[in-house]
C-alpha cells in the first residue's frame, strides 16, 4: 500500500525493517545505517490500514491478536526499531495531527474521580499476584529499582531505591508516616524496620491490600503499620512523613493540584514528604494509546514543568528535586527477562494474547527509558525551607547507616511477601482466563 510503504520509507532509517504483505509481497525499509533488523509479517491485508490511521495502538492489537507476525528478531527489536527512528516517525503530518489531538483530550482521558480511580487500580494491579510474582524482586517492588554501581541484582536495586527514599526522608523513632498507593506493603514495612514509627499506607487495589495486610500480620507490626483500602483525597490525618511511590501517575493531570495540595495538607510541622514518578524530558502530552487502552487506564506520567507549576500552586517547598534517567530502563530489562523465563507459566494463568501484551508493554516501556524521553524524578517537599540539611552529603552518610541495619530484616520481609502470596486465607483467589484484564478496561 504507498501510503503506508511512504510512512516506513521515511521514518525507518536506522535499521532496517523487511516487511511481508497478507498476499506474499515483500519489501525493505532502511538498512543504511547499523540497527535493530526485524523482519514482520502481516496475515490481514486490513492490518496495513488500521496500523497507517493509528500505528502505536493498531500495531500494538495486530502483534497481540497474530495479525502481525515478528519473522526475523523478536518483538523487542521492533520496540527497538520504532523509538531509534521515533522522531521520524513523529515528523509526518499526521502524526502531528494525532499528538495534538490527544493532547488536547488528556482532561478528558485522565479524568479520574475517586470511583474511577479506583476502577483504573483495579483494571491493572487485581488481575492476579501470581502475574507480578513471575517478575518482580521477592519484596514485590513494582516501581523504578536503583542501581546506583551499575551492577546490581535487581533485589539489590530495590532496597537501595527503599533504602535511598528512607534517606531522603530522615525517619525517626516517633513519627507517623504516610504511604500514598502503598502496593504489596513493601515500603511501609522497610520503614517502619528502621525505627519506632506508625505508618498508614494506603491503596485502591483489593487484591494489594489483603497481601500488605497479611505482611503486617506476618512480621508482627500490624499494631503499628496499618493498611486501607483508602482514596487519597478522603485522608483527614496529619503526618510527618509522606512517601508515595509510582503513584502520581494515576492521578491524572487534572489532579495534579488537589494532589500537591493534599500533601500540603497533610503534612505536620516540620514535615517531609518524598514523590517519586516516571517523567519525561518533553513538554506535556497525551497517553500513550496502547498503554492507556490496556495496561494503565487513566493514566499518565506527568512532565517535570506541569509538575512544578502544581508544586508552585500548593506552597510547598521543593527542597531537592533528582532525576534518575536509565535506572527503569535496566529495571525494565530484569522484568522482561524474568518474564520470558517463565512465559509458559503466565499463558498457562492467563493466555497467549496475554502474554503479548505483556511482553509488548515490557518491551516498549524499556526502550522508552532507553531509547526514548522517559525518566524518573523524585520531589523532596515541606512545608518550611529549612527541614532538611542545606547540603545533601547528609544523604549519603544516612543510607550507610542504614544499610547497616537491613541485613536481619531483608530475610524476613521476604519470607512475608512469600508467605502471604502462598496463604489462600490472606489473599483473595488468582484471576483466572486473560480476558478479566480487558474487560476490566473497556
Amino acid at each position: 500500500m504507498f501510503l503506508f510503504d511512504s510512512m516506513l520509507e521515511n521514518a525507518v532509517k536506522i535499521g532496517r525493517l523487511s516487511v511481508t504483505e497478507a498476499d506474499g509481497t515483500k519489501k525493505t525499509f532502511g538498512g543504511k545505517i547499523p540497527g535493530p533488523e526485524v523482519a514482520i509479517r502481516f496475515t490481514d491485508p486490513s492490518t496495513e490500514w488500521r496500523i497507517l490511521l493509528n500505528p502505536e495502538l493498531k500495531a500494538p492489537e495486530a502483534y497481540m491478536d497474530g495479525q502481525m507476525v515478528v519473522e526475523q528478531g523478536t518483538i523487542h527489536d521492533l520496540s527497538r526499531l520504532f523509538f531509534v527512528n521515533r522522531k521520524n516517525f513523529d515528523s509526518g503530518a499526521m502524526s502531528r495531527f494525532r499528538a495534538n489531538l490527544a493532547h488536547r483530550l488528556r482532561f478528558i482521558q485522565q479524568y479520574n474521580p475517586a470511583r474511577r480511580a479506583k476502577r483504573n487500580a483495579s483494571a491493572h494491579y487485581d488481575i492476579g499476584e501470581d502475574i507480578y510474582r513471575l517478575f518482580l524482586d521477592d519484596d514485590m517492588q513494582y516501581s523504578c529499582a536503583y542501581f546506583p554501581n551499575g551492577d546490581e541484582t535487581l533485589e539489590e536495586a530495590q532496597t537501595a531505591k527503599k533504602r535511598h527514599i528512607a534517606a531522603k526522608l530522615r525517619i525517626a523513632d516517633g513519627q507517623r508516616i504516610l504511604d500514598i498507593g502503598c502496593g504489596w506493603g513493601g515500603m511501609g514495612l522497610y520503614l517502619a524496620h528502621l525505627a519506632d514509627v506508625e505508618v498508614l499506607g494506603i491503596t485502591l487495589s483489593e487484591r494489594q491490600l489483603a497481601v500488605a495486610r497479611r505482611r503486617a500480620e506476618i512480621l508482627g507490626v500490624s499494631d503499628r503499620v496499618r493498611f486501607e483500602l483508602r482514596d487519597y483525597r478522603a485522608l483527614t490525618e496529619k503526618f510527618d512523613r509522606i512517601v508515595s511511590v509510582g503513584m502520581l501517575e494515576h492521578v491524572g493531570a487534572p489532579f495534579l493540584k488537589p494532589y500537591f495540595q493534599t500533601v500540603h495538607d497533610r503534612l505536620a510541622e516540620g514535615g517531609v514528604a518524598l514523590i517519586h514518578s516516571i517523567s519525561t524530558m518533553a513538554p506535556p502530552s497525551g497517553s500513550a494509546p496502547f498503554l492507556h487502552k490496556y495496561i494503565f487506564p487513566g493514566g499518565y506520567t506527568p512532565a517535570l514543568s506541569e509538575t512544578m507549576t502544581a508544586v508552585e500552586l500548593s506552597e510547598l517547598w521543593l527542597l531537592d528535586c533528582e532525576i534518575w534517567r536509565v535506572h527503569y530502563g535496566k529495571t525494565l530489562a530484569e522484568w522482561r527477562r524474568r518474564f520470558l523465563e517463565k512465559r509458559d507459566i503466565a499463558a498457562s494463568i492467563m493466555d497467549e494474547r496475554f502474554c503479548r501484551m505483556w511482553e509488548l508493554y515490557l518491551s516498549l516501556c524499556e526502550a522508552t527509558f532507553i531509547y526514548g524521553n522517559s525518566n524518573v524524578f523524585q520531589l523532596q517537599l515541606g512545608l518550611e525551607r529549612d527541614v532538611v540539611p542545606l547540603s545533601r552529603d547528609y544523604i549519603a552518610a544516612e543510607e550507610k547507616r542504614l544499610a547497616a541495619q537491613e541485613e536481619s530484616f531483608l530475610a524476613r520481609v521476604v519470607a512475608s511477601a512469600h508467605a502471604a502470596l502462598d496463604d489462600p486465607a490472606g489473599t483473595p483467589a488468582l484471576a483466572r482466563g486473560g480476558t478479566r484484564l480487558l474487560e476490566a478496561v473497556k
